[in-house]
């Protein structure tokens, strides 16, 4: 075991996962859903959706309608998952939470990457509200991005320089 207790195999196994439980979701929701139907799961706060965004997180970009548009977010996101690889290849400086959450980045990058270079836009469907006030339509890549960034953080503030010789 390297990385403090979280090994290469771990962290391809995590990624893994979340790519698996991403394509898997999306493959649900294009199957029994259509582009506008809405199923209300706790009423006045979740409703699975069928959207798809062709922009970044939080639905910037959406609206850029270039030829560019698509091809530009693709090579983008191939660098980041390029740059994340590396991260994880290096797995053995990082501590538990950085590795975890490394990972979490990595599986959900490579789902919204599939789907931008499959079809140009990325399935999402949670849709969080109250009363009329929507959070931005997301899926389980982003989700795992934002816990993944979450654990970096919480990494970054809890550890503790280790002191010197």
């Amino acid at each position: 075991m390297i990385g403090h207790g979280f090994s290469r195999a771990a962290a391809v196994a995590t990624a893994v996962g979340v790519f698996a439980l991403d394509r898997w979701s999306k493959w649900m929701v294009l199957t029994h859903l259509g582009p506008d139907d809405v199923t209300q799961v706790i009423p006045g706060f979740f409703n699975i959706v069928h959207s798809e965004n062709p922009g970044i997180a939080f639905g910037m970009f959406a609206d850029g309608s270039g030829a560019w548009h698509t091809p530009v977010l693709v090579v983008f996101s191939i660098i980041a998952v390029g740059i994340l690889a590396a991260m994880l290849w290096k797995i053995d400086r990082l501590d538990r939470s950085s590795a975890v959450g490394l990972s979490l980045i990595f599986g959900g990058a490579m789902g919204n990457l599939f789907d931008r270079v499959r079809v140009g836009s990325v399935t999402d469907f949670l849709d969080f509200y109250v009363r009329s006030y929507h959070w931005y339509c997301f899926n389980v890549a982003d989700s795992g991005v934002c816990i993944g960034a979450g654990l970096l953080m919480l990494s970054m503030f809890l550890t503790r320089p280790e002191a010197k010789a």
